[in-house]
Order: structure tokens, then C-alpha cells, then sequence
């Protein structure tokens, strides 16, 4: 494990990967003891911050281009592999 500390200009995108953190697994006894260890809390006014404008500005909302139906193939099976080929080829370019 370690520590990467980055200083970036706003805004910025992070992405992390799921290899990000291998957990660790607890034993029986620490978690007998965190079981055992009280629960503090705190109130918004206690960090700081402040919820009543939000930091965050929606500039455009669109929704996602409308996905067409699948083609279905006729016939029997080495037809319709065949059928497949030439779309592939034809259609898609990809063969």
C-alpha cells in the first residue's frame, strides 16, 4: 500500500479502479472490541459545513439517444449464421 497526494485545478475528475483497496479481513476478538467502543457522533454545525445552498450547479441534463431493437434472424441455424456473416460484414464492417 501507499500514499499518493495530487494537487489538481477545479473541476477535475477522479476515478479509481476496484483494485484500488484489497480489504483486509477483521478477526473475531477486534471485532468483539470495536463492538465494544462508543459511537460518537456529530451534527452538521460541527463540521463546518453548510447545507442550505448547494455547491453543485446542474448546466445540462440530457437523456441517452434511444437504442434500437435487435435484429432477428430466420431460418435455420447455418442460415442464420450465414445471415450474421454478411451483416457483419455489410452492416456492421467489422468481419
Amino acid at each position: 500500500g501507499g500514499l499518493q497526494t495530487i494537487s489538481v485545478k477545479m473541476p477535475a475528475i477522479i476515478t479509481v479502479d476496484l483494485r484500488l483497496n484489497e480489504p483486509r479481513y477483521v478477526s473475531l476478538p477486534n471485532i468483539m472490541k470495536a463492538k465494544k467502543k462508543p459511537l460518537e457522533t456529530k451534527a452538521i454545525g460541527d463540521l463546518g459545513v453548510d447545507l442550505t445552498s448547494p455547491k453543485t450547479k446542474t448546466v445540462k441534463f440530457e437523456l441517452p439517444p434511444a437504442k434500437t431493437g435487435a435484429k432477428m434472424l430466420e431460418g435455420t441455424p447455418a442460415e442464420a449464421a450465414a445471415a450474421l456473416v454478411q451483416a457483419l460484414r455489410n452492416e456492421a464492417k467489422v468481419v
